[in-house]
């Protein structure tokens, strides 16, 4: 029989552990959440909410999207270990904006403008937590069942105007979403004592889209719109141990691969978190991330998209013209939070966003105490003022030698070849130019000892424009026949 029990709300809000893991947790949480240029009418946020979203289960297998995800990990628990879990996601929520008239009451509107912001109607995430603190000794067996719920509510917000003056109102309706998390953990048969731990995150949510369409149901052809207030948006798991360790899923030990193989996770993956060298915290993530993720120390503020660059984001951003930045202040707090950042940061900070080397402060660290290897003199050595190589000289075949054999056949500038380009060629236009003949201009050796035959085509009316600006094709021996020399 399966445990079941009760989320507690302080088991993980002072556990130092989750600290640096939940800057990336964070990360994961708003990955997406609005984009630039940061205003609900741009095209690219009219679909939203795509990471580790978890819908209801009436929904979600006509349409492709999982209404669980399962995290397999091994863990290797000391003693009577404790397991510290917090399930973390956005609770989508429907805000609409009304005007007020003169009259009295309330009219509903698609924009509302204010001298400071331009209000819209949009869904707003906010963040909801599960947390559980439970002895590694209870997961056996059945383990443990923690169901839980969010209540259905409406909640209003004035609107006043820079005299003071009710202006409008916001109405966000929050629907009511259910679930339940399920731990468990199995002993593995070996020499050492290792646990599987499977956590399993579903939406239990009874609601199911109308069968009928009309005027205020829920009908099939709201879809994704009507699904996405009653799903876990963004969910994820953060896992600790208080004694004991968890094993890499990406690089375990040789004698772990095989059991870490074997581990089934479903639309999410489990990795190593916290500082670097430790293994007592993982983050569940349903976006791919490698061992001990970290944010960028240059990072001024969380900009919800990751598949930019900061300083790319904070400048365009600075340049949004002042009708642009009024609607994405009305679109969210979030977005505002970002105008206001790319408006305020100074020169140097935009510097230090510009760019770090960091593979160097490793190798320069004081870690890096092994002598470097001596240096010969002489020609031995390339150096910046002398290339090895200088194509705008009079002879352009590189060295060591301007001629090789191709079927018996010494191969050099001015000899004729036929073009077989050959099946490893990535580029579709070579294949254009099978059967083609062509005139080779040079052999070239590249620092691998591979070489490289540079031609031009015979027939092509562009060929003394090649030859004079050292545009050529470039085909392998093995890619060529040699022809009898004219």
């Amino acid at each position: 029989m399966a445990t079941t029990a009760g989320a507690r709300s302080t088991a993980t809000a002072a556990d130092p552990r989750f600290d640096a893991a939940r800057q990336v947790a964070d990360a994961v949480l708003l990955e997406g959440y609005v984009l630039y240029p940061y205003r609900a009418s741009a095209a690219k946020n009219r679909m939203r909410w795509q990471f580790g979203v978890l819908v209801p289960p009436a929904w979600g297998p006509a349409h492709g999207e999982p209404a669980f995800q399962q995290t397999e990990i091994l863990m290797e628990p000391r003693g009577d270990a404790t397991l510290t879990l917090e399930l973390r996601f956005l609770h989508a929520q429907r805000r609409t904006v009304q005007r007020a008239l003169e009259g009295g009451g309330f009219t509903e509107v698609d924009e509302l403008h204010l001298a400071d912001r331009v209000l819209v109607p949009w869904d707003e995430g906010t963040e909801e937590h599960v947390e559980l603190t439970v002895r590694v000794a209870e997961l056996a067996g059945d383990g443990v069942v923690v169901p839980f719920a969010r209540p259905a509510r409406d909640d209003i917000e004035p609107v006043l105007d820079t005299d003071g003056r009710t202006a409008g109102r916001l109405l966000r309706r929050t629907e009511e979403v259910e679930g339940v998390l399920r731990l468990r953990a199995v002993e593995l048969d070996g020499a050492y004592r290792v646990l599987r731990l499977t956590a399993v995150v579903e939406n239990t949510s009874p609601w199911a889209p109308s069968a009928t369409t009309g005027a205020g149901s829920d009908a099939p052809a709201a879809g994704r719109e009507a699904a996405l207030p009653r799903s876990l948006v963004a969910a994820h798991l953060l896992l600790g141990l208080d004694s004991g360790s968890f094993l890499s899923m990406t690089d375990p030990p040789e004698w772990a691969r095989e059991a870490v193989a074997a581990c089934d996770n479903r639309h999410t993956w489990p990795v190593l978190a916290g500082a670097a060298g430790r293994a007592d915290v993982v983050l569940s993530s349903p976006i791919i991330l490698e061992d001990h993720p970290a944010i960028a120390p240059e990072s001024a503020g969380a900009m919800y998209d990751a598949t930019e660059i900061d300083e790319i984001l904070a400048l365009r951003t600075a340049a949004l013209t002042d009708r642009e930045k009024r609607e994405a202040r009305g679109t969210d707090a979030r977005a505002a939070a970002v105008v206001d950042l790319a408006d305020s940061l100074p020169p140097e900070v935009l510097e230090r966003l510009h760019g770090a080397v960091r593979s160097l402060r490793e190798v320069t660290g004081p870690e890096a105490a092994e002598p470097i290897a001596e240096i010969p003199d002489g020609e031995a050595v390339f150096r910046p003022d002398t290339p090895w190589w200088d194509p705008a000289r009079a002879d352009t075949a590189g060295p060591p030698c301007d001629r090789v054999t191709v079927d018996g056949v010494a191969v050099g500038p001015g000899s004729r070849v036929l073009l077989r380009p050959g099946p490893r060629r990535t580029d579709a236009q070579d294949l254009f130019l099978h059967g083609r003949a062509a005139l080779v201009e040079a052999v070239l050796h590249d620092v691998d000892g591979g070489v490289h035959l540079a031609v031009t085509v015979e027939d092509d009316p562009g060929a003394d424009i090649r030859r004079e600006q050292g545009r050529f094709l470039y085909f392998q021996p093995d890619e060529v026949t040699p022809l009898e020399d004219a």
